[in-house]
């Protein structure tokens, strides 16, 4: 968790000084954020279906090598192109750390402890989002290129660790077989999707790729879940569905990433550009929404060990909606401590989210389907954030003049005048007021869930479909 968040934000500082050294296009700069989400995202459930195969140590030990051996390609790169090619593996490496790093926390601890579990890891997640920036910021001072080798000795230290210290305890699911015809639907609605959200806002909604891609779209992603409602072994095994609070706890889940991913994105360029902050201060002002996320996760998931997690799910999405909304009145030049107030608010809301969401997910599936389940999350989760990315950035781009995004997306927006800077700033608060919408609905939709977990190990679903 801490190598998958500081290489993130190291890597999301990194992008101005990309654009200048790879002399990348805008949309090619969104891609190589972007493409990472999407490999990991659609292939985070076949990750957990081969974990649930084949033993979560073995798939988590090939996540870390895989993981690590992009990064040292991906520094070596010479194009914004190759870069998003090593990025699509890295996506390949993070897809198995993530489709098991959930189902280990949750085959290590008790029931009553998952919450504090869960919190801890998400406390760790806050770690690495603050240090990533400031590293990020350090790195590029350095050269580029580190932003992606400092992963190295991390991963190869991680994948040791985990073969040596990590023991099979879940046992293997007996039901064989791959969905390949629901990879590939996925794979391909989701990435026309992502593709027509980004390139309308600099291209047009007219332009011919755009519109294949939500052709594609609107093909393909139904067709997907018509797949795996019918498939023998389904990528998503839509049964998990059954439970209410599981499907909830998902709806929120998706939400939860569809309001918040963009943000950290979208801020980046906000310091970098119209406030004029070099790498390591964007860093550094990044900073209060991980402390945010730092404090409340670990008393979140505590509270939601003894209460349930319903109330504090809610509660938290409605913190996040405060600060999204309170950030509709920063202006290109308004003090710092505005935009920290703010992002402390929305870490806070974050961390109060996401550990009792996750325990809630995970404590009421059956262990062998623990892989899978933990798959589901993340797919629901950073499918929300790839969108957010895409369609923040389709409405920060609309009606900006391309001079004016290249110099603040490339961070030296300082000779730009106000009234220039007028329309990225109208635009950013739009993206801003639908977040935070977003965030309301995500309240709504925690509060449909049971108010307490579903006591019983397997789901009542599966004995149904056993008998």
């Amino acid at each position: 968790m801490l190598l998958a968040t500081v290489n993130s934000g190291t890597l999301i500082i990194a992008l101005p000084d990309l654009e200048r050294s790879l002399h990348t296009t805008l949309l090619q700069l969104v891609w190589v954020i972007l493409v990472y989400m999407i490999a990991s995202t659609v292939l985070v459930l076949t990750a957990g279906r081969l974990s649930d195969l084949f033993g979560r140590k073995h798939a988590y030990v090939l996540g870390f090598v895989i993981f690590s051996a992009a990064s040292l390609g991906a520094g070596f790169a010479g194009s914004g192109t190759v870069l998003i090619l090593w990025r699509v593996l890295q996506g390949v490496g993070g897809a198995f750390l993530f489709a098991n790093a959930a189902a280990l926390v949750t085959d290590a601890f008790p029931r009553e402890e998952l919450g504090l579990a869960m919190g801890t890891n998400t406390m760790v997640a806050a770690v690495g989002l603050v240090i990533g920036p400031v590293l990020g910021g350090a790195l590029v001072a350095i050269d580029w290129p580190w932003v992606f080798w400092f992963n190295v000795p991390l991963g190869l230290l991680g994948s040791l660790w985990a073969y040596l210290v990590l023991h099979e305890i879940s046992g293997k699911d007996e039901e064989r077989g791959l969905d390949l015809a629901g990879t590939t639907s996925y794979v391909v609605g989701l990435t026309g999707l992502v593709l027509a959200l980004s390139k309308g806002g600099l291209t047009g909604w007219n332009d011919w790729l755009v519109i294949a891609g939500f052709a594609a779209a609107l093909v393909l992603l139904p067709l997907f879940v018509l797949i795996e409602r019918r498939g023998r072994a389904p990528m998503l095994d839509l049964a998990l569905f059954r439970s209410r609070l599981f499907a909830a706890a998902s709806g929120a889940a998706f939400i939860n990433g569809l309001s918040r991913f963009a943000l950290m994105f979208l801020f980046v360029f906000y310091f970098q550009g119209p406030q004029g902050a070099s790498p390591i201060r964007a860093g550094l002002e990044l900073a209060p929404m991980a402390i945010g996320m730092l404090v409340s996760s670990p008393l979140a998931g505590i509270a939601a060990d003894r209460r349930g997690s319903r109330g504090l799910a809610a509660l938290g999405m409605l913190v996040s909606a405060a600060g999204l909304a309170g950030m509709t009145t920063l202006q290109a030049h308004t003090a710092y401590a505005w935009s920290a107030l703010w992002l402390l608010l929305v870490g806070i809301g974050s961390g109060m989210f996401n550990s009792p969401n996750t325990a809630a997910m995970m404590g009421v599936v059956p262990v062998h389907r623990r892989g899978i389940a933990a798959g589901a999350r993340v797919m629901l989760q950073n499918t929300g954030a790839v969108i957010s990315i895409a369609f923040v950035m389709a409405i920060v781009t609309s009606a900006v003049p391309t001079t004016v995004l290249f110099k603040i997306f490339s961070g030296i927006a300082s000779g730009l005048s106000a009234r220039q800077l007028d329309p990225f700033i109208a635009n950013m608060h739009m993206a801003l007021w639908v977040l935070t919408g977003i965030s309301l609905l995500g309240a709504a939709v925690s509060l449909l869930r049971p108010a307490h977990a579903e006591t019983a190990d397997a789901p009542e679903i599966y004995e149904a479909e056993a008998a």
